[in-house]
């Protein structure tokens, strides 16, 4: 009988080709994601730097793998201390008009200010070609089981064009354009999530049915002390995950994640209700206070310029009708009354 030779796999070789293989498919699935992912270790350098981060930055992968970040890559980020607090402490977040904007330059170009933690914040990239880029970007700490620092992750995507999003009427110049931006932030990080993980995402386009005419009987004065005590009184109404601020000099917007339109005009409904219960003096005349409220629910294939088009004019629809209502939008900017 001739000899009969076995042929045995190499377990090394077999464990090896595991390893290439899932490494690959790691390499794939990052390189699919839409949006930029930057992981560094604790030392700083890069260890992962995805398909859309080279598309946004400018920089190859080849090329930033294994350095650190390059020199003064995040030019800024900034976020409402108001707004840093709420999320740091898990709490209703919304914007005050006298709360001025907080910067933060990092050292490394991969951190923000504590309330940022796992949340987007506006932030300019330094491209590869020395323009600066607008962008989203969220930062997260990775860390091992025992609680230490082992990298830190960004993701990130391009901001949307601020000016082409419509707006409540402002002519108060500076200070409530710096609201407006930080809303802005959360509208587009709203808009975003539900992009891709189809969160349910609505807006409630709210104004004040006396703001103009206390403008024309009692000064801007007025109305500028009338908001903030409108504001104070919707926060109470607000869910956990909602927010609010201004969008206009007598505007609100609520972003709001309420599951379907119906429940998002019941919640409109509450909300104009809770502002009834203002309770509003000037020299000593208290002053009743009503909203006008349009509600807008996100649908697939909807811009968020669109949505918020839509909220408008729900809005406008119920100023229409008389003021103190709430209006549902349908798609085309086609609305319905309702009190």
């Amino acid at each position: 009988m001739g000899n009969v030779t076995l042929k045995v796999d190499d377990p090394v070789s077999h464990e090896d080709g595991q390893q290439a293989t899932m490494q690959a498919l790691m390499e794939a699935t990052l390189d699919a994601m839409s949006d930029a992912l930057v992981v560094t270790d604790k030392t700083g350098r890069v260890v992962v730097w995805n398909q859309a981060a080279e598309d946004v930055t400018g920089y190859r992968r080849a090329d930033r793998l294994g350095k650190p970040l390059p020199e003064a890559w995040v030019q800024s980020a900034y976020r409402s201390g108001a707004t840093a607090d709420a999320v740091a402490s898990g709490g209703r977040g919304h914007f005050y008009t006298d709360v001025e904007r907080l910067k933060s330059h990092a050292a490394d170009g991969m951190e923000f200010e504590s309330g940022a933690q796992g949340h987007a914040v506006r932030a300019e990239l330094h491209h590869a070609l020395g323009h600066a880029v607008l962008v989203m970007i969220r930062q997260s700490v990775l860390r091992d089981e025992l609680g230490g620092r082992i990298g830190t992750c960004a993701n990130f995507y391009p901001a949307e064009d601020f000016d082409r999003l419509p707006h409540g009427e402002n002519s108060e110049g500076k200070r409530l354009s710096r609201v407006q931006d930080e809303m802005q932030e959360w509208l587009e990080e709203s808009y975003r999530t539900a992009q891709t993980t189809e969160i349910p995402f609505g807006v409630l386009w709210m104004m004040v049915d006396q703001g103009e005419g206390l403008r024309k009987t009692h000064g801007r004065d007025a109305c500028e002390e009338m908001m903030p005590a409108v504001e104070r009184t919707l926060s109470h109404g607000l869910r956990p995950s909602e927010i609010l601020g201004r969008w206009g000099e007598s505007e609100f917007l609520v972003v709001s994640h309420e599951r379907s339109m119906d429940l998002l005009m019941e919640h409109g409904r509450r909300l104009a209700g809770e502002a009834r219960t203002t309770e509003f003096r000037w020299w000593g005349d208290r002053i009743g206070l009503t909203l006008s409220v349009g509600a807008a629910q996100w649908h697939p294939g909807c811009t968020l310029a669109e949505l918020l088009d839509q909220a408008q004019h729900a809005m406008q629809a119920s100023v229409f009708a008389g003021g103190n209502q709430v209006s549902r939008a349908h798609e085309g900017t086609k609305v319905t009354s309702q009190d």
